[in-house]
């Protein structure tokens, strides 16, 4: 983790929990990390679910996202939720092209970008995820894909827009299946992430991106991630699932 950027914990819930279950999660969680300023706390329900967890949580330390978003303010795009839509029902966040988005839902780099600059237009803070396939790290590729991502999604942001995301690194190989990067290869990328948004929006930025590790994260495998420079917080999955699980990730500290 590195110095002066406040860590994110962020949990995406996926395709689970009505607004019932989510508001006695939210109940849940609100004591066990009540304590926590010195990281930034986020849920992210499905849509139909966001209003119950907004109402629990108001006036909590936990902030509520979203975990998709269309690109239009508004239109005839059946089934779509747009930003200024997400941003007026409370949402301060939003996940945007997490990798199922992309390989189930056909999602491209460029779709991510304009979904990402829609975000912040209306003013959600956007958590970008990028990512490589087990093909992919097993081809040696694993820069080459997490590079066009970030060149295609980011690259057209203004410096001020960039302060306004998080970028969450997923590899595809490590969502659901137990297996994690070691927390050497997580380094590795999120390093050459930050090397790339140097590069392209100059070391201020770079400086004060924050990056999550995403990938089969658990509270027995947070602290030694987090331990990495470059690494700025988690983007979890199925341990977000439990209050009990993810209050102790967001208190990895101890």
């Amino acid at each position: 983790m590195g110095p002066g950027r406040k860590p994110v914990l962020a949990g995406n819930w996926k395709m689970f929990k009505t607004g019932a279950e989510a508001a006695a999660f939210a109940r849940e969680l609100r004591p066990r990390v009540s304590m926590i300023h010195d990281a930034e706390i986020v849920v992210c329900p499905p849509f139909t679910a966001l209003s119950a967890a907004l109402q629990a949580l108001t006036g909590s330390n936990v902030q509520v996202g979203a975990q998709d978003v269309y690109w239009e303010a508004e239109g005839a795009f059946t089934g779509e939720v747009s930003a200024p839509m997400l941003k007026e029902a409370g949402c301060r966040w939003v996940i945007v092209g997490h990798s199922e988005r992309r390989q189930l839902f056909g999602e491209t780099d460029e779709a991510v970008a304009r979904k990402a600059a829609a975000a912040l237009g209306a003013g959600l803070s956007p958590i970008v995820c990028v990512g490589e396939t087990l093909a992919e790290r097993e081809a040696a590729r694993t820069l080459d894909v997490v590079g066009r991502q970030i060149r295609t999604g980011l690259g057209g942001l203004s410096e001020e827009q960039m302060a306004g995301l998080v970028v969450a690194y997923e590899p595809v190989w490590a969502i659901g299946t137990g297996k994690v990067a070691t927390p050497t290869q997580a380094e590795e990328v999120h390093q050459a992430i930050r090397s790339l948004v140097r590069e392209i929006h100059g070391a201020p930025a770079a400086g004060a991106l924050r990056i999550l590790y995403g990938g089969s994260v658990k509270a027995g495998n947070v602290a030694e991630l987090m331990s990495q420079p470059d690494v700025d917080g988690a983007l979890v999955g199925g341990a977000s699932l439990s209050a009990e699980s993810f209050a102790a990730i967001v208190r990895w500290r101890g």
